[in-house]
């Protein structure tokens, strides 16, 4: 308890609630631009931190999670233009009920929804993390290296396109993991002769050049396209208490559903959004609605999607395993001030830890605050034109790479991996997986290695022992459901023989 009232009386002075406030507002402007996402400001944000306290920079990277969830619905609801993957759902009901001549009222319910998904969130995110950390300490080796391979395969299994496609993303992602110095034995691998490929493929130049350096090139080739405007009327963006009590049980099950989706390794807040959706709309009286404008559909989807970054936080705290893509570039930050996600988080940094919960928290009312009161505003940045906005993105890339270490070869990273990221976008190969096997490969090679030592090279405990073996099932059902549902589509397409 100690460590959560010193985290509190910390959060509490000048320099966390300005950074607090900053995160969210950028997070916000940066998810209702379309075209730029929060993966893109977080990879970003990151050289910043060098010269940050820890806790501090937690701060800052934890709320422009927050708000970059959050900002991509006013581009969902106006422009039918998803700020975020997480948002798409929005765009069904919110954009139909925009154009019918009530953006505020769709504003509004998307806003609100997210306020309390998140508090629904940050309850299970304060009460389940230490006891799942205090049972994640007895993992060994071998009980680490099969969750890891568990959490990858699910990663992949639910990923945007194939389950062949995110397999071979991850796979990619955990090779461009291995070059460098073999961390076991102290000897080079991967390197070609070539001595600048000595200390690998650094974890920030890969981030940057993955999400932004890919982004930018997509959206060098898409220029032309502006988006249409819309005014916003903000009547009706405030909801009534009446409102609340209507909408509380679609509310808290869709935040129930985000919170699960969200604690399951990977998954993400689109697919919490698309089955709280779904569950809403199986459930409806209305179902008809659904798509036409439903205020259910827009309380489900943003009560969801903003659950779910609560819910992704606590597997990133307990266990070292990245809950989401930018969960995945969370623990990149903590590792630059040297601090490892995992079970023994609480014992060795606890201030760090209830830093991210209670920032969390608060950064949920400072987003509800800014976008109730500035959407209006907030909503003309979609229309900055995008001649003006990539150059600066751009040079703030290069910037970022090579402070890194102050060499130029961060900076042909980070381009040559933009533009793996763009080839597996227009491949359809999800980047999800790709950075997720490339953050988690050297733990698992490392889990895998200990286990192997232990045991002088039996590797029989993955299949004999309760908890190894649990997660080896697991992986193999994620990897069979797919293809079973697939063979069976393909029957039922094929016309039976006369």
């Amino acid at each position: 308890m100690s460590a959560l009232s010193d985290a509190f009386i910390q959060m509490m002075s000048f320099w966390p609630i300005f950074f607090l406030f900053l995160g969210t507002f950028l997070g916000i402007t940066v998810g209702a631009i379309p075209g730029l996402t929060g993966s893109m400001l977080i990879a970003l944000t990151l050289p910043l931190t060098f010269y940050m306290s820890p806790f501090n920079a937690v701060v800052l990277l934890v709320s422009m999670y927050v708000g970059s969830i959050s900002g991509g619905l006013i581009t969902a609801t106006l422009l039918r233009m998803p700020g975020t993957p997480s948002n798409v759902m929005t765009t069904f009901d919110g954009y139909p009920m925009a154009r019918a001549g009530r953006p505020g009222r769709a504003l509004g319910l998307g806003i609100t929804s997210s306020l309390v998904g998140g508090l629904i969130a940050a309850i299970a995110l304060f009460t389940i993390t230490k006891p799942l950390s205090i049972w994640a300490t007895r993992f060994g080796p071998f009980e680490y290296f099969t969750l890891i391979m568990m959490a990858m395969v699910l990663i992949a299994s639910v990923s945007q396109g194939s389950l062949v496609k995110g397999l071979i993303a991850g796979l990619l992602g955990m090779i461009a993991s291995m070059p460098g110095v073999d961390p076991s034995v102290g000897q080079l691998r991967l390197t070609f002769d070539m001595h600048i490929f000595n200390g690998g493929f650094k974890l920030l130049p890969v981030l940057i050049g993955v999400f932004a350096i890919s982004q930018i090139l997509r959206d060098c080739l898409q220029i032309k396209n502006a988006p249409e405007k819309a005014e916003v009327d903000m009547s009706g963006v405030l909801l009534s208490f009446s409102d609340l009590r209507r909408f509380f049980g679609n509310i808290f099950r869709s935040s129930l559903i985000g919170t699960w989706v969200g604690i399951l390794p990977g998954i993400g807040a689109s697919i919490g959004s698309i089955i709280a959706y779904t569950t809403q709309k199986n459930i409806s009286k209305t179902p008809e609605e659904f798509g036409n404008g439903s205020e259910e559909g827009i309380v489900a989807s943003e009560a969801a999607n903003n659950a779910t970054v609560g819910g992704a936080l606590v597997p990133l705290i307990a266990m070292g395993i990245p809950g989401s893509v930018i969960d995945a570039i969370l623990i990149g930050g903590l590792m630059i001030h040297s601090i490892q996600p995992g079970p023994t988080l609480f014992i060795t940094n606890g201030d760090i830890v209830y830093g991210m919960m209670i920032s969390y928290l608060i950064a949920n009312f400072v987003m509800w605050g800014m976008m109730t009161g500035m959407v209006r505003w907030i909503a003309k940045l979609m229309y900055l034109p995008r001649t003006f906005v990539l150059p600066v993105i751009m040079a703030c890339c290069i910037l970022g790479a090579f402070a890194l270490d102050n060499t130029f070869f961060d900076i042909w990273v980070m381009l040559a991996f933009g533009v793996v990221g763009l080839l597996l976008e227009l491949g359809r190969f999800p980047l999800g997986p790709f950075v997720i096997g490339f953050v988690l490969a050297p733990l698992a090679e490392q889990k895998l290695r200990a286990g192997l030592m232990m045991t002088n090279g039996d590797p029989s405990p993955i299949v004999t022992t309760p908890l190894p073996l649990m997660f080896t099932i697991i992986a193999l059902i994620l990897l069979l459901i797919p293809l079973i549902q697939t063979a069976r589509r393909n029957r039922m397409a094929t016309p039976k023989a006369s």
